[in-house]
């Protein structure tokens, strides 16, 4: 089993972008990829309870649905602490299935030879 990262910066600035990440993750998680998303940026969002409840994409199914899925497959969100903090974000807000992290743990993932694509 190999291991896969998909960095999301975006949210409800890029509903195209943040959808075809998590359709991405879904497809590498369903292929038993061991599968991290990785949110920074505006992507931090996604991670905060309700933000995507009513984000959906025109030929995609729902985003929640979408994130939902990722997790119940076994897929692991990280979240940038950092970009999480500045936004105003406590812990409490996060969703099930996410961990706060630091760049040097995605640097770590990637250093050991993960495959990674970012939107």
């Amino acid at each position: 089993m190999g291991s896969f990262c998909v960095s999301i910066s975006h949210a409800k600035d890029n509903v195209d972008k943040a959808t075809v990440a998590f359709v991405v993750a879904n497809a590498a998680v369903g292929s038993d990829q061991d599968t991290t998303v990785f949110v920074s940026s505006e992507g931090v969002h996604l991670a905060t309870q309700g933000y995507a409840d009513d984000m959906h994409e025109e030929g995609f199914a729902p985003l929640k649905e979408l994130i939902d899925s990722f997790v119940e497959a076994g897929g692991k969100i990280w979240v940038c602490s950092p970009c999480f903090k500045k936004r105003g974000y406590t812990e409490d807000q996060l969703i099930e299935g996410t961990t706060m992290v630091g760049g040097a743990k995605l640097v770590e993932l990637l250093a050991g030879g993960a495959a990674h694509v970012s939107y």
